[in-house]
Formats: structure tokens, C-alpha cells, sequence
């Protein structure tokens, strides 16, 4: 029997999210679309809807609608979001500075005096919006090379410096396809890596896409001396199918790590971690990092892949040289990385706390809206260099 509290939470998420669009859409017309005589109240709303609600339609309608139609939906809605997003922080910005202005009168008296309806005023707005969505659609469309020199102050047998790459948060699926799988796998290839590393999130909740757009083919183009490992991020939970996504990504030649650790070469270890919110989503607490390292020689390098980075302490405890993450995004859209920021003690980058070292990436795809605003996607291009 389903907890009545879900059909409560969802009551209240859509009451949410429909009075949130309803408040976009009211200031949209009047600020534009009740000066523009050719546009009818009606056929304004009706255009509104379709948009604002067309994500949240595609999501549950995958199943029922034809998928070219269901595809467009969530597409378009994405792109929504990410608008809705920027609409709601400048109409923040614009209500705080009215009620400011009600004590110090710094505004002209033109837009003081109902700056909501200024037609002029209100296609700034809308322009300065669309022109933020466009640039971040483009910049989650280009990602760059993050490079780190790290040195880690212990023996890797005969190796003294390998190139290990970096990939977090792809989210593989309905939104991130096969071209921006491509230009990772050539990003990747062309650092020449000793050792390739994802850090989670690699598919999007579900993996029908992925066995369908037959993704893995695109991962068996991968090249690295010492392997490709990861570990899974919170989506592949959220989404039901952590299992299936294990078994297509090993099919891929990419060996997934759960609460596992692996000698590489008889030079170094790579552990991988299940995703804090397995307890959540799938049942069962992840295993200790100390039972996880239980066999481990500490007098060689130790390389962990936790997909969140949080309860840093452990780690650090537990004498690992290197912890690889994700998830944050680095808020993805800005000013999110303000709040990243503040739930992460390390939410992008590279940290170092004694001998524990960790680096955060940005992500390589995005989560909801394509777009990705003050923070560039990335892959990370790490030089690892062994005392000799």
C-alpha cells in the first residue's frame, strides 16, 4: 500500500510548481504580452502552459507517448527550467529593489512608478534572460580540460608519473546522447591516459537509452594502460536500475567498483565506494571505507572514487593519497554555487588536507536543463607523480 504522504509531497510539489509558472507567466504578460496588440490573452496562456508544464508531461508520459513526441516534450521543458529559473531571480532582484526604493527614491520616476508593467523595461528583462539561456546551452555544449599536477609522497613500484583522466556526472540518457558521448571518449583518448576514472552518474536514471542508442560501443573506444574503473553516483540509484546499469557498463569494459578495491600493476590501488544514497533508494548501508581498505598495503597509493564528497574525515582517517568526486556540478546554473559551496567543504577543485588530496569536478553533462551557467563542463586531466 502506497504512504499517503507521497501523494501529499507530489499535491504539494505541483501546487509548487504550477503557482511559481502562474506568477512567471502573470508578470510575462503584463510586462510584454498585453502591450503587443496581435497577441490574445488566451492564446498567450495556452502557448504558456503547453511550455511550462511540457517536462514535467514528457516525464510521465514516456511510456504512453510516441517517443519523438515524449523527446520534444522533455527538451523543450528542460529548456524551460532553466528559463523559469533566471525569470524567477530577476523578478527577485526587481521586487527587492522596488521595495528598497519605497525609502530612498533612487529610481527614475518612469520606473518607479509600476516598472512590472513597462513594456520597455520588461523586453530588457525577457531579452537578458533569453541571451543567459542561449550562452549557457552553448557553454554545456563545449567542455574543457581541467588539469592538476598531484604528488602523492609514496612508491608506485617503477611508475613515476602516470596520467589518470577524470569523468563525472555525464547522465547518460534522454538529454546527454551519443554526440556528446563521442566528444568525451575523444577528449579523453587525446590525453593519453594511463588510467581512466568515473566518478559516478555516469547514466541518467534510466538505461534504456543507453542500450538502445547503443552507448557502449562508444565506451569500448576508450584507450588506458591500466583500465577504465568506476563507481556509481545517486542517479543510477534514483532510477531503480543500479543493476543493469553495472552489468551494460561492465559490457562496456568498464569495471565498476562497489565497496571494492583492485591492485593495479602490483603499483597502486584503485578502491570504488557505492553511493551514500543507496540506503535511500535501494536498501543497504555502503560498507565502511575501513572494511573496504581492510587488505590494503597503506605503503602504496591509494586512489578512492566516492561520488559525493562528503564525510571527508573518513578518508583522511584511513590514509588515502587521493579521493576523485562529482556531484555537485558546481551548482550547474549560477548563483547555485553559492550554495554548493556551503554544503561541500570542497565543492570544485582541488583540496589538500596533509597527506589526503581530493579534487571535485564540475561534471562533464548536466541534470535537467542543458544549460550550465558559471560553471564549465569538464573532463579532468590529472598528472599523478610517485616519490622515487
Amino acid at each position: 500500500m502506497l504512504n499517503p504522504m507521497i501523494f501529499v509531497m507530489i499535491g504539494l510539489f505541483f501546487a509548487a510548481f504550477t503557482g511559481i509558472n502562474y506568477y512567471v507567466g502573470l508578470r510575462g504578460w503584463q510586462a510584454i504580452g498585453s502591450h503587443l496588440p496581435f497577441l490574445q490573452g488566451n492564446v498567450y496562456w495556452i502557448a504558456f502552459w503547453i511550455i511550462a508544464l511540457s517536462y514535467l508531461a514528457g516525464r510521465l508520459g514516456e511510456k504512453y507517448f510516441p517517443g519523438v513526441l515524449s523527446h520534444f516534450l522533455i527538451l523543450l521543458g528542460a529548456y524551460w527550467l532553466a528559463t523559469m529559473f533566471y525569470f524567477i531571480l530577476s523578478l527577485a532582484i526587481i521586487d527587492l529593489i522596488r521595495f528598497i526604493n519605497r525609502g530612498l527614491h533612487f529610481l527614475p520616476d518612469w520606473l518607479a512608478r509600476n516598472p512590472a508593467v513597462n513594456p520597455t523595461f520588461g523586453l530588457l528583462v525577457f531579452v537578458l534572460v533569453i541571451g543567459v539561456v542561449v550562452y549557457g546551452a552553448w557553454n554545456a555544449r563545449h567542455p574543457r580540460v581541467q588539469h592538476y599536477d598531484v604528488s602523492i609522497a609514496k612508491r608506485a613500484d617503477s611508475i613515476r608519473q602516470m596520467k589518470v583522466v577524470m569523468v563525472s556526472d555525464i547522465h547518460l540518457g534522454t538529454i546527454v546522447k551519443n554526440a556528446q558521448l563521442t566528444q568525451m571518449v575523444e577528449m579523453v583518448n587525446r590525453q593519453k591516459p594511463d588510467l581512466i576514472i568515473f566518478a559516478g552518474d555516469i547514466i541518467d536514471e534510466s538505461v534504456e537509452p543507453f542500450v538502445e542508442l547503443q552507448m557502449a560501443d562508444s565506451f569500448r573506444q576508450l584507450r588506458a594502460k591500466y583500465g577504465v574503473y568506476a563507481a556509481l553516483g545517486n542517479h543510477e540509484y534514483i532510477g531503480g536500475h543500479a543493476e543493469e546499469a553495472v552489468h551494460y557498463l561492465q559490457q562496456a569494459g568498464v569495471k565498476v567498483l562497489r565497496d571494492e578495491v583492485v591492485n593495479v600493476a602490483g603499483s597502486f590501488y584503485v578502491a570504488g565506494r557505492e553511493d551514500s544514497s543507496r540506503e535511500r533508494f535501494a536498501g543497504g548501508k555502503r560498507k565502511p571505507l575501513a572494511q573496504v581498505l581492510g587488505s590494503v598495503d597503506r605503503s602504496l597509493p591509494v586512489i578512492v572514487i566516492d561520488h559525493q564528497p562528503s564525510q571527508l574525515e573518513e578518508a583522511q582517517n584511513q590514509g588515502v593519497d587521493l579521493q576523485l568526486s562529482g556531484h555537485t556540478h558546481k551548482g550547474q546554473l549560477w548563483p547555485n554555487e553559492l550554495i554548493t559551496r556551503r554544503l561541500f567543504e570542497d565543492d570544485w577543485g582541488l583540496l589538500r588536507k596533509g597527506n589526503f588530496q581530493l579534487i571535485v569536478s564540475s561534471g562533464y553533462g548536466t541534470w535537467g536543463p542543458p544549460v550550465r551557467v558559471g560553471a564549465s563542463p569538464e573532463i579532468v586531466d590529472i598528472t599523478l607523480n610517485f616519490s622515487r
